[in-house]
């Protein structure tokens, strides 16, 4: 149960965001509640800004009073009352799922603690969620009740072209959703399913590159470290550019650091 001086901290963050003329969405928790009526007890709010605008975000909620920081240059600022926090995020930890505008041409508005919001689009939430798959921490389920509750309405086009060329790692959220959902294998359009196992058929045919590549440290900063540290695999991270070595070791060193 949320309590009041955490609610009021939502709403005046949320208000001063406004108030800058500052463009933001609600994730997170409160965003997969919105689009399939499941609760779950959450610490935070998650606010998704525009990776051009966190200084601009950051600046203007100090300036408003609170206490703000930029743990993680690459994705994620943070707003403090007391114990109360919220995260500012503009891309995801891997780097990929970076806050564009066309997370904001495909977000539909309501409200939040009855303050006008728009919520992140279902496509971009599953885009975001399919990569974290931590030992500590796996969203997979979330993307399972993301597609029970909105397969027929998703702009499947729009998700596949968002995955990129990572599109496997949808396929594998597709195939395992049949799995939970026996029954309801067929919400998944047959077209979508042909499709991403055409691609891989055709990609088992494709010669690998002179250095092998670890697409693991997308899913999870740790448990791949070793075939990057000692197996010789080049991290997909800085292979396809979604971060620097920089960035990468920051976020490596941070693993110790459980509150982030």
């Amino acid at each position: 149960m949320l309590d009041e001086r955490t609610r009021d901290f939502y709403v005046r963050v949320m208000t001063a965001l406004h108030a800058a003329e500052l463009p933001f969405m609600v994730a997170g928790a409160y965003a997969l509640r919105h689009h399939t009526g499941i609760s779950r007890q959450t610490k935070d709010l998650d606010l998704f800004v525009k990776r051009d605008d966190i200084g601009r975000a950051l600046h203007s909620l100090a300036q408003a009073g609170f206490r703000t920081e930029l743990p993680f240059a690459h994705w994620l600022g943070k707003v403090y009352d007391g114990d109360d926090f919220i995260d500012i995020i503009f891309s995801s930890g891997n780097g990929v799922a970076t806050v564009d505008e066309d997370f904001f041409t495909h977000a539909p508005h309501g409200h939040c603690f009855e303050v006008p919001v728009r919520w992140c689009p279902v496509e971009e939430m599953i885009w975001s969620k399919a990569f974290v798959m931590e030992r500590e921490r796996f969203d997979g389920a979330d993307v399972a009740h993301l597609l029970h509750s909105c397969a027929a309405s998703l702009d499947w086009q729009r998700l596949i072209e968002r995955f990129g060329s990572h599109w496997r790692v949808l396929y594998a959220h597709v195939v395992l959703f049949g799995f939970i959902y026996p029954g309801e294998d067929h919400a998944i359009p047959g077209v979508v399913v042909q499709e991403l196992g055409e691609r891989m058929l055709r990609e088992r045919e494709n010669l690998p590159g002179e250095q092998p590549v670890c697409g693991g440290t997308l899913l999870s900063r740790q448990q791949f470290l070793v075939d990057i540290c000692e197996g010789g695999y080049q991290d997909a991270r800085i292979a396809d550019g979604t971060m620097s070595e920089a960035e990468v070791e920051d976020w490596t060193s941070a693993i110790l650091r459980p509150e982030h």
